[in-house]
């Protein structure tokens, strides 16, 4: 069984065109372990900082770490995680099943 690869990706920004403060970032997360994949959308608001990084200058790398600090840093971060994770093994090993035991 292959180990889970878990992206975070920057989908948009929503900012404020006067001094580029981004406010809002929408964000994906998905989660691959070679056969099987789940994922997750969701969108976090900022709080303006005392020294704004021009928008020109921002990174996707440096808005995911804003992302996972806001939503609530490692422990959220694991928990999201988790949840993709058991959405993966729940494909993998269905809990649940449909049909009826006559037909093929």
């Amino acid at each position: 069984m292959a180990d889970t690869v878990f992206t975070w990706a920057i989908a948009n920004l929503e900012r404020e065109t006067e001094d580029g403060f981004v406010f809002v970032a929408h964000y994906t997360i998905n989660a691959n372990d070679g056969t099987y994949s789940s994922g997750a959308y969701g969108s976090i608001g900022f709080q303006r900082p005392d020294n704004l990084i021009p928008y020109a200058d921002l990174t996707e790398e440096t808005v995911i770490n804003w992302t996972k600090e806001a939503l609530g840093g490692d422990e959220k971060i694991a928990e999201i995680e988790a949840a993709l994770q058991a959405q993966i093994n729940e494909q993998r090993s269905p809990s649940k099943a449909a049909g009826v035991p006559w037909a093929n």
